[in-house]
């Protein structure tokens, strides 16, 4: 459910179910997640979709690689993290972990230099936060360990599961973003946000579309992106399970 739910507020952003921003970001609100509030990966993953800078470890907040200058100075620790990290296992197991402190990290620092947006944004989201745990806890009776060790921390590993190998560095635009066919359990899971691709080509488009629209333009998809496809989350595992899916450091990072 903390999966599902997320993938619908990554509907959410893009203008779905409703032609309201306003109610569609009423309904993103909920942070059953509780470690991301919904109004912070709206700005980001919007940032996301400047397609010119994806993988750009400077312009894109979704990116997983590294500019030369980032890698040395996280030490020989955090570069032995981020290698497993970079294999799947590692990402299913440690990249909750990972992700969500990095991320509660550079929101700390932001907070204590007064940053006014994420300000409000934080203190929305206490209030979010505050309700879902009242249901949790208060409600259902849930223990909140077992709520967020597990149940948050497998569903946050579900969507990481889902952009581990969404996009690859290449030099043409198109070649970066890849394609998850014949997914018929996390197809419907991630909205068919699987169609990376097809997601990238029309981001406006609902997630019930895509299937659609996908098989018809599909061999046009696989042209442009270099053939970037997976026969399901099935051959990820096989090919990445413990071995990286790239390097760390950006490609065309210059040192």
């Amino acid at each position: 459910m903390v999966a599902w739910h997320s993938s619908m507020q990554h509907e959410f952003i893009h203008g779905h179910p409703t032609p309201s921003r306003k109610i569609n970001r009423l309904l993103g609100f909920v942070p059953l997640s509780l470690w991301l509030p919904f109004e912070s990966y709206r700005m980001s993953h919007l940032v996301h979709h400047c397609d010119d800078a994806l993988t750009d470890p400077l312009d894109d907040p979704e990116t997983y690689y590294w500019t030369a200058e980032q890698w040395a100075a996280i030490g020989p620790i955090g570069r032995a993290i981020v290698h497993i990290h970079t294999t799947l296992a590692g990402r299913l197991v440690i990249g909750p972990a990972w992700n969500i402190g990095r991320y509660l990290l550079s929101e700390a620092k932001l907070l204590a230099k007064g940053n006014r947006v994420h300000k409000r944004i934080w203190a929305w989201h206490a209030l979010g936060c505050a309700a879902v745990l009242f249901w949790v806890v208060g409600v259902c009776h849930m223990n909140i360990a077992f709520y967020l060790f597990c149940i948050v921390y497998p569903g946050t590993a579900l969507l990481l599961l889902r952009s581990f190998a969404e996009h690859r560095a290449e030099e043409g635009v198109f070649e970066r973003t890849a394609i998850v066919e014949n997914s018929w359990f996390f197809g419907p899971l991630f909205l068919f946000n699987n169609l990376h691709a097809a997601h990238h080509e029309r981001p406006l488009m609902p997630w019930y579309e895509l299937p659609g629209w996908y098989k018809i333009n599909r061999d046009r998809l696989l042209a442009a992106n270099g053939g970037l496809v997976y026969d399901g989350y099935g051959e990820v595992v096989r090919r990445f399970l413990f071995t990286p899916h790239d390097v760390n450091v950006h490609p065309f990072d210059k040192p």
